[in-house]
């Protein structure tokens, strides 16, 4: 196990382990489509540039969540997204301890399937008001300004989550456990699957400016909410000065 940018930016042999086994079964099923993984990306910046503007480019986390991971908690999965041209098009998130997955299609809807193949639907929680919202608010990667904005704010929500794994916590959006999720860096193989899982569950997904989430763009913070009225009731919440 080694660090990347920090002490808790942790790399182990098992992320280098599933990143090449992904990379290669994806490989052998879709012959001339890329794949970027976290781990490659990390030893090579500059495959982060073409992302954005791939015809067509498979993104892979392919252990979410490490530093859980390395602490023995079980709060870690894999993230794969298909994308193209920056829009995500099929995403897929796997827990490797419940043994199922979340997947979706664009325009096919969202589910959960398990080993034996069995399927539930996957659907965001309804809109409540702000007082009543469970909310996932990573604000660990926030400039100062912001996040002495936003911090003092956290308790306007009825509850509050932060796994330190994305993969798990827009798993909770999508199948209506949490009805907030707010991220400022927007690194693709982290939000491309998770994005496009919760949006095909129902709910309403936006970068900050009300732009729709787009795999070349790496920072200015992302939001889901159960609706459009939710998510300007949280931006506001959360930003309005």
């Amino acid at each position: 196990m080694r660090s990347k940018t920090g002490p808790h930016d942790l790399v182990t042999v098992v992320d280098e382990a599933v990143e090449r086994a992904v990379g290669s079964s994806l490989a052998r099923l879709f012959p001339g489509i890329p794949v970027v993984g976290e781990e490659a990306a990390s030893a090579h910046p500059g495959l982060l540039a073409g992302i954005g503007s791939a015809e067509f480019v498979f993104v892979c986390d392919p252990l979410d969540g490490t530093a859980n991971f390395a602490a023995g908690l079980p709060l870690f999965g894999t993230m794969l997204a298909l994308i193209r041209r920056g829009e995500p098009v099929a995403a897929w998130i796997h827990d490797p301890i419940r043994g199922d997955t979340a997947i979706a299609l664009r325009g096919e809807g969202a589910w959960v399937e398990d080993e034996e193949g069995n399927r539930r639907d996957l659907r965001v929680a309804p809109a409540v008001p702000l007082g009543r919202m469970a909310a996932v608010i990573s604000h660990r990667m926030l400039p100062a300004e912001r996040a002495a904005l936003v911090r003092p704010r956290l308790g306007l929500f009825g509850a509050g989550w932060e796994l330190r794994c994305a993969a798990q916590e827009w798993r909770l959006g999508a199948s209506g456990r949490v009805h907030a999720l707010f991220y400022w860096r927007l690194l693709p193989w982290d939000h491309a699957p998770g994005s496009l899982i919760f949006a095909e569950a129902g709910g309403f997904v936006r970068r900050l400016d009300g732009a729709p989430y787009h795999a070349g763009v790496h920072a200015g913070g992302l939001l889901a909410a159960p609706d459009q009225e939710s998510w300007e009731a949280v931006r506001s919440a959360l930003f309005e000065r």
